[in-house]
């Protein structure tokens, strides 16, 4: 559904600026990295605001609300994986199917303005897991089943370009 799926091939998202939603990931600070995804978060709520909330453009593409609801879990795993990472020597993250959990939760037909409250929550818990990452603990790695590896600064470059990009798949910007 227009998302990056957790393949190998994940690495242009960390080494170029993002050909859709401009996201940059060599000029963004890690200390930058709360305060985006705090920026981020507030956005969505009027997103989830619109009557639109629920229509997909297409049958491949999202509606704002599953995208919305994509990202609050978002908002929740990366703050589970970034513990992982500090905790764990080289950790291997669990599989996500993000289009599976979409399916499986029902994201289409979840309460707009409960989804507003939860991602605007989960938003402000990884904001504060990230920005409290002391920088010499920013070296620190963990890996996925398909081979990716990341460091503690890494997956934060990683992880904000998601919510980025999607409020941009739904035509806005922070």
């Amino acid at each position: 559904m227009a998302i990056v799926p957790e393949t190998k091939d994940w690495t242009w998202v960390l080494e170029r600026p993002c050909p859709e939603c401009s996201f940059d990931p060599a000029s963004t600070a890690y200390d930058s990295i709360p305060e985006l995804l705090r920026r981020n978060a507030a956005a969505w709520p009027a997103v989830l605001a619109r009557p639109d909330v629920r229509e997909r453009p297409n049958d491949s593409t999202w509606s704002p609300l599953e995208y919305a609801a994509h990202v609050r879990d978002v908002f929740r795993l990366f703050p589970e994986r970034l513990a992982l990472l500090l905790t764990e020597d080289d950790p291997l993250f669990a599989n996500w199917d993000q289009d599976a959990t979409a399916v499986a939760e029902r994201y289409d037909l979840q309460d707009p303005a409960v989804v507003a409250d939860e991602l605007t929550a989960a938003a402000e818990v990884a904001a504060t897991a990230f920005g409290s990452v002391a920088p010499e603990l920013r070296h620190r790695s963990a890996r996925r089943s398909d081979g990716a590896h990341f460091t503690a600064e890494s997956l934060a470059r990683y992880f904000v370009h998601d919510p980025i990009h999607h409020l941009h798949d739904v035509g806005e910007s922070p």
